[in-house]
């Protein structure tokens, strides 16, 4: 009897050691000081954290990703709200030389456009030094609404350059990137079936003598507006940075460095109203970010936020973040 319950054991230990699942998370909380410019608009003080969880299940080549995130609370003091949000639910595989994905998952962040969750089935595969891909169920990318949308797309290397075109339902997403003399060179073109909605992006970037150099330029026709969340500023619907209006253009430039064991970012970022007088917005950001001895990283934000519009949204925001991830 001890001889069975042993080997009961082993083969259940062997088994739990053996199941190819990680778990892996992040959680981050905040201060945030706000200091409004003007006497009509109350200043702020407010707490709140953020937590994300994603289980990965693996057998052969078949991998099972359950992301959650949501996982928030804000309040004074006296009142917190909580929930938990099933945000990617989707399992990837290979079918022969074919790569499958399928479920639901968000299209990644963009400096043009805002990220949207849907339901979606994607493959892709390689020939004769290009990769093809299809994707179905892209709700929302292509235009602002939730229909569904076919893309069929392209890519390979030129003589150093990667380029890739995907032509899908209401336009077309075309980019090339390359490096030249030490200098990254991008391009993100989103070209509309929509007379004026036509939008694209350029950036550079490069290291000099220690300190990394990123310029960039996000262009909008007068009836297209930028929503997107990158370095050149959070523009999506619940931004707290600015809300974009048509025809408004980007421009950003970044320097980072290193000193004593922080890492020193400094952004200027300006929005232009294309048509209206008086509709210019700048912003002035400065990031220290420290990882501590405890594990966790200490990021401290400053930023100063001039718009020419309303005297009601000039605002100077100290952020205090600690964050840690396992």
């Amino acid at each position: 009897m001890k001889k069975l319950i042993a080997a009961a054991v082993a083969t259940s230990v062997s088994a739990i050691a053996f199941a190819d699942i990680s778990i892996t998370g992040s959680l981050k909380t905040n201060y945030t000081h706000k200091d409004y410019q003007s006497t009509q608009v109350a200043d702020s003080d407010a707490f709140s954290h953020e937590g994300n969880l994603s289980i990965k299940g693996k057998s052969g080549d078949t991998s099972v990703v359950m992301n959650f995130g949501n996982i928030d609370g804000s309040g004074t003091g006296n009142a917190v709200t909580n929930s938990v949000t099933a945000e990617d639910v989707y399992l990837t595989t290979k079918i022969g030389d074919v790569n499958v994905k399928m479920g639901t998952y968000d299209n990644g962040d963009l400096a043009l456009r805002a990220s949207s969750r849907a339901p979606r089935f994607s493959a892709s595969t390689e020939m004769g030094g290009f990769t093809l891909s299809y994707l179905n169920g892209n709700g929302g990318d292509a235009s602002s609404d939730a229909k569904q949308n076919d893309e069929v797309g392209i890519s390979t290397s030129l003589g150093g350059v990667n380029v890739s075109y995907t032509a899908k339902d209401g336009g077309e997403t075309i980019k090339a990137s390359t490096s030249v003399g030490g200098v990254n060179v991008s391009y993100v073109g989103l070209p509309s079936d929509t007379a004026d909605k036509d939008m694209d992006l350029i950036e550079l970037s490069t290291t000099m003598n220690g300190v990394g150099i990123k310029l960039g330029t996000a262009t909008a026709e007068t009836a297209a507006t930028i929503t997107g969340d990158s370095w050149l500023g959070d523009y999506e619907a619940s931004s707290v940075e600015h809300t974009m209006l048509a025809g408004q253009d980007v421009t950003g430039v970044e320097l980072s460095t290193s000193v004593a064991g922080n890492k020193l970012t400094f952004r200027n970022i300006n929005v232009d109203g294309y048509k209206t007088a008086g509709y210019d917005w700048d912003m002035n950001k400065v990031i220290v970010t420290r990882p501590l001895a405890s594990g966790a990283t200490l990021e401290v934000t400053y930023k100063d936020i001039n718009d020419d519009a309303s005297i009601l949204t000039d605002v100077e925001v100290l952020d205090i973040e600690l964050a840690v991830k396992f």
